[in-house]
């Protein structure tokens, strides 16, 4: 059975620092395009960055540019987001999802297997 698993979720002050770490099971992760989202309380789930299986090249949406970075592990099948510099409005729940329909970011329409997500507090 194909699982994922977020860890690594907090209560950070403004400008600090996570990383979030997400345990892919069940399925060799060089075959899966792997992304992070969140969602804010009362906003809609929003991609936030993205590793390609191809040639893990990677996609951020523009807010988090030079702040968060993805990174993988196919070795330990293991994906991680750290973010650094976090503001107030990246508190959300992120979750780490995956597919193996597609092999780059820009291509794919929809993810397989997401996980229960982890709760990032910024607090101002």
């Amino acid at each position: 059975q194909v699982q994922v698993a977020e860890t690594g979720g907090g209560l950070v002050q403004f400008g600090g620092s996570l990383r979030l770490s997400c345990t892919v099971s069940g399925v060799t992760l060089n075959s899966q395009t792997v992304a992070w989202f969140r969602r804010a309380p009362g906003k809609e789930r929003e991609g936030v960055a993205c590793s390609s299986s191809s040639d893990s090249s990677t996609m951020y949406r523009d807010s988090v540019k030079g702040r968060f970075t993805i990174s993988r592990d196919n070795a330990k099948n293991m994906v991680y987001l750290q973010m650094n510099d976090l503001k107030p409005e990246d508190t959300a729940v992120y979750y780490c999802e995956a597919t193996g329909r597609w092999r780059r970011c820009s291509e794919v329409q929809e993810y397989d297997i997401w996980g229960q997500g982890t709760q990032v507090v910024v607090s101002s």
